[in-house]
């Protein structure tokens, strides 16, 4: 199936095989035989980090010089001035998501794309080199999963029957003690790879997810490709779950509606009680 981009906006068929190349050029090569090293902040980064990001960013300005570029990998004045210099649109990238998976040789890691304009990001694509799997999606315009319309399983199912996407690593405690000892989904997941959860949640491979603090390009392109195959998110705040901001964001989410009622009132309860 042909997509069908906005004239103007970029050609997603284009942007897809942009990014498919770079990362079978420089991510399957490196897999699991790469040195990591420690970021200030305590998060790895690896080679491959470097040289798909140098990859991406150059091609991306030879086809789009007009559009700035924000990176992961960027310090975070450079992160800054590209948001602040985003009146004409910006590319955010995130050329490596799982880079302790990848490292490790766990395979769960992908490469995230995302055109923010007008303070809303216009598309959005996520790719896992391994499965070969291309999500993306444009806004108003729907979501696709390899060119194929994306259509989401098991929104249907009962909050109990429901697999939940939980990293309890960056909620508050209270809350992360109350839902693993209370459990009100069937069973629970955490894969290392942000941009991955938004997907299979996206998809019904997983139909709950919750994270205390995602960046701007861990949801940039995902929380586009939920919205789009019909999936629902919030933060804990009850906030909308985009903005063109630095500071990490909470993620409630689920690929259903009534699983998504569901979710936000268990996990609403179980975060005021102290």
């Amino acid at each position: 199936m042909k997509i069908q981009t906005n004239d103007e906006l970029p050609n997603l068929t284009q942007l897809n095989a942009l990014i498919v190349s770079a990362a079978e050029q420089h991510l399957i090569p490196r897999f699991g035989q790469t040195t990591r090293h420690f970021k200030n902040d305590g998060s790895i980064v690896t080679q491959a980090d470097h040289a798909i990001q140098s990859a991406l960013i150059s091609a991306l300005t030879q086809q789009w010089p007009e559009t700035p570029i924000l990176s992961e990998e960027m310090s975070d004045q450079e992160q800054q001035k590209q948001l602040d210099n985003a009146k004409n649109g910006l590319w955010i990238l995130d050329p490596l998501d799982g880079t302790s998976n990848f490292a490790a040789g766990i395979p769960c890691f992908a490469v995230s794309l995302a055109l923010l304009r007008d303070d809303e990001i216009q598309l959005g694509i996520i790719y896992d080199p391994l499965r070969k799997e291309c999500f993306s999606a444009i806004n108003g315009q729907g979501a696709w999963l390899n060119s194929e319309p994306l259509k989401p399983n098991n929104t249907t199912l009962p909050l109990t029957e429901c697999m939940a996407l939980i990293d309890f690593k960056r909620l508050p405690p209270s809350l992360a003690a109350r839902l693993a000892s209370e459990q009100p989904y069937s069973s629970q997941r955490s894969f290392g790879s942000g941009v991955l959860d938004w997907c299979w949640l996206a998809m019904g491979r997983v139909q709950l997810y919750l994270h205390g603090q995602q960046k701007l390009w861990d949801i940039a392109a995902g929380q586009l490709i939920l919205k789009e195959a019909g999936g629902h998110a919030m933060t804990l705040e009850g906030e909308s779950i985009f903005t063109p901001s630095l500071k990490p964001r909470s993620v409630v989410a689920a690929a259903g509606r009534e699983q998504y009622d569901a979710w936000c009132a268990v996990v609403t309860k179980a975060n005021q009680v102290t």
